[in-house]
């Protein structure tokens, strides 16, 4: 029997491995339209039906039905469940947690490693994809109930203040955050604070959370999606898949790359040792290995010693930017994982910490129209910058870079 579950890892275009960096020619770049897209003059979309509507007398409501309570009950015995139309193409990891809201990211992880959790007969991973009429199988999860929609303790809302502090673009759909460097994404061995818990104080009344659209590593601050809505959340994921979504990032990089403008394509495998993951440069074929494209190009350098990269990740691996500007000989300053040049010494007055920055994102809007935010600088690399002469508002050559 066929495995019905999919993978989305895109498929290699070419087998360049070589350590050189190939550069791109420049051409016009493609400029992204207002926030709300669409052709000139015309209406934002939603927005403006949205305040005619306040504005309309209301008539009279009718009573209305009781609303259908949202499926939180945990199930104290095994159960099957098949996977409907709207669930089509979800990830694992996805699908329990719209389902069972309120289950832990620690606890989805755990049913799933297990292999408690089957889909048509056989074990899967959290990243896979379901189709539409599957069978899951799902054990008893011993876990409470969401909690009820009432007033916030004083610590939520503490919580909600924080993440609104955060908060660099909103509407009903969708947030970005301007994530902190040393905040973590998601909750791992002997974590207890990282945005995943934190988006539980924004359960809305049928008790339904924001949900991750994607990650960025914990040392890495800047620009994080996230859809309020599972209308959103697919939308923006299969975004993502398509590649549609454009992101740039900002990094400090000890000496000069050459050229100043190129493209890296390499296949990555994870490597894991009982204290650390890192993730290796591969061989097309080799166990684990995906294909992985990024675009850099200088945009401005400090006495040839430093130099200000800006990237641009076609493909989103696990630490892809970060392994890739190691394997060109140019770390980012900062890294605990990659940075290995010998006898290196930082410059006085930087900090040792990650210098790299989730810069921009450019993503279609679920509903039309197009999502633009902006990161600052984090204060570590606003220092950098500043100790450096290096200007925050130079025009970034990384707009040339072709968009596959």
């Amino acid at each position: 029997m066929s495995r019905r579950i999919k993978r989305m890892n895109p498929k290699p275009r070419d087998h360049d491995d070589r350590k050189e960096a190939r550069p791109f020619k420049a051409h016009s770049a493609k400029k992204s339209g207002p926030r709300t897209g669409g052709k000139p003059g015309a209406k934002p979309p939603r927005f403006a039906g949205e305040r005619a509507e306040r504005r309309a007398p209301k008539a009279e409501p009718e009573r209305a039905a009781p609303e259908k309570p949202v499926e939180a009950l945990l199930p104290t015995k095994v159960q099957t469940v098949i996977v409907a139309a709207d669930e089509n193409n979800m990830r694992v990891d996805r699908f329990l947690e719209a389902r069972f809201p309120g289950l832990s990211f620690s606890h989805i992880q755990r049913v799933v490693r297990k292999g408690e959790l089957r889909v048509d007969g056989k074990r899967v991973d959290s990243k896979d994809r379901l189709e539409e009429g599957q069978s899951v199988r799902i054990p008893p999860l011993k876990l409470d109930a969401p909690k009820v929609v009432g007033e916030l303790s004083e610590a939520a809302q503490k919580t909600l203040k924080a993440l609104k502090e955060m908060t660099i673009w909103e509407d009903d759909d969708v947030l970005v955050l301007n994530k902190p460097a040393g905040l973590a994404v998601q909750g791992g061995s002997g974590m207890t604070r990282h945005i995943d818990q934190m988006l539980e104080v924004m359960r809305d009344a049928k008790g339904q959370k924001p949900r991750l659209v994607h990650r960025i590593d914990r040392e890495t601050s800047g620009c994080l999606l996230i859809a309020k809505t599972r209308f959103a959340a697919s939308h923006l994921t299969g975004a993502f898949r398509s590649r549609s979504a454009r992101k740039v990032y900002w990094a400090l990089v000890p000496g000069l790359p050459k050229p100043k403008q190129g493209r890296i394509s390499t296949f990555l495998a994870k490597e894991e040792s009982e204290d650390d993951t890192i993730m290796r440069i591969a061989q097309h074929g080799d166990e684990g290995a995906s294909h992985a494209v990024t675009y850099y190009a200088v945009v401005e350098t400090a006495g040839n010693k430093l130099t200000w990269v800006s990237l641009k990740p076609v493909t989103g691996r696990t630490h892809q930017l970060r392994a890739h500007m190691e394997h060109i000989g140019h770390p980012i300053v900062g890294d605990p994982k990659y940075f290995n040049i010998e006898n290196w010494q930082l410059p006085g007055g930087l900090q040792n910490r990650l210098h790299l920055l989730a810069r921009r994102i450019v993503i279609p809007h679920p509903r039309g129209g197009v999502i633009d935010a902006t990161a600052p600088l984090p204060p570590h690399m606003q220092q950098s910058w500043n100790l450096l002469g290096l200007d925050a508002a130079r025009f970034d050559p990384i707009e040339n870079a072709p968009e596959e």
